[in-house]
């Protein structure tokens, strides 16, 4: 081999980006684009970014149990006892959780809150009521 051989790769354009869609599949934040393409390297999903915008265009509307429209900020309360792991006690029925964040977290636990006496967590929209 020449000094003046020179080994090419192929042409791969990836970028990571913090306005990339997380992935669909396991809500991983890390995507990157390859091509036309969005890959998620943890669990190797790849789609296109036009699926991804339909999809949040449809999921944008998040509703509490009765069909109540929830808003990053609202107050909820939970409409049944929810046990928590690791906690020797349940979350009780009418307990209040104040200034909610709507996420897009894993599998439908789409609220993000603090529960006095529990602390961070995240919840489901199906197990709460819009105060």
């Amino acid at each position: 081999m020449s000094p003046s051989t020179c080994w090419t790769t192929p042409d791969y354009h990836w970028t990571v980006s913090e306005t990339l869609p997380p992935c669909p599949e396991c809500a991983s934040e890390y995507t990157y684009e390859m091509g036309a393409l969005l890959v998620c390297p943890e669990c190797a999903h790849e789609w296109s970014p036009a699926a991804s915008v339909e999809a949040e265009d449809e999921s944008t509307e998040i509703k509490d149990a009765v069909g109540n429209v929830l808003a990053d900020g609202d107050t909820v309360t939970v409409i049944k006892d929810l046990k928590v792991k690791g906690s020797a006690t349940a979350i009780k029925v009418g307990t209040k959780v104040r200034n909610i964040r709507l996420v897009n977290g894993v599998g439908d636990h789409d609220i993000d809150c603090k529960v006095d006496g529990f602390g961070p967590m995240q919840l489901k929209s199906s197990v709460v009521k819009k105060v």
